[in-house]
C-alpha cells in the first residue's frame, strides 16, 4: 500500500494551524486549481470528530466525489480523516501538529495512506501526483494563518 509523509514548518501556534487545517474553506481555498467544493456534509466552517463531508474534485480530467469522515481528533496535536465514500479503495490522513519552541514553529506531519481507484493511474503516477497536492495545501494553509 503506499504510503507518504510531508512535513511544513508554519510559523504560528499549534492550535491555530490545527483549527486551519479543519476548516472546510481553507481546505476548498488551498484547492481552487482542482475546483474542490462540497456537495454534502459540512459545508462552511470547522469539522470535528465524526464530521462528514463530500468533496467534488477534477483531477486526470475527471470529476470525483468522495466523503470523507473526521475519525480521530484529538486538539491540538492530531487528526485523521478517512474515505468512507470514494474513488480510493483505501485513503487515511493523518495530521500531525507539534510545536519546536526552538525554531518558533509548528511541525505539521502529514502521513497518507490509500490504494488507488480500481483502473485508476498507476501508483507511480498517482502518488507523486498526491504529494504536490498535499504540498500546495499546505503551502496555502502556511500562507493563510
Amino acid at each position: 500500500m503506499p504510503r507518504f509523509q510531508l512535513t511544513t514548518a508554519v510559523p504560528t501556534a499549534p492550535e491555530e494551524l490545527f483549527d486551519l487545517s479543519l476548516d472546510v474553506d481553507a481546505h476548498m481555498a488551498s484547492m481552487a486549481q482542482s475546483g474542490e467544493r462540497v456537495v454534502g456534509g459540512v459545508r462552511s466552517g470547522p469539522m470535528k470528530l465524526g464530521d462528514e463531508v463530500t468533496w467534488s474534485a477534477r483531477h486526470f480530467g475527471v470529476r470525483w466525489r468522495m466523503t470523507s469522515r473526521i475519525t480521530a481528533y484529538e486538539r491540538p496535536l492530531r487528526f485523521v480523516d478517512e474515505q468512507v465514500r470514494g474513488p480510493f479503495r483505501r485513503w487515511w490522513h493523518e495530521h500531525t501538529f507539534q510545536w519546536d519552541p526552538e525554531a518558533e514553529v509548528t511541525v505539521m506531519r502529514d502521513v497518507i495512506e490509500f490504494v488507488a481507484p480500481v483502473g485508476m493511474v498507476s501508483h507511480a503516477v498517482l502518488g507523486p501526483y498526491m504529494v504536490k497536492l498535499i504540498e500546495r495545501r499546505n503551502a496555502h494553509l502556511a500562507a493563510a494563518r
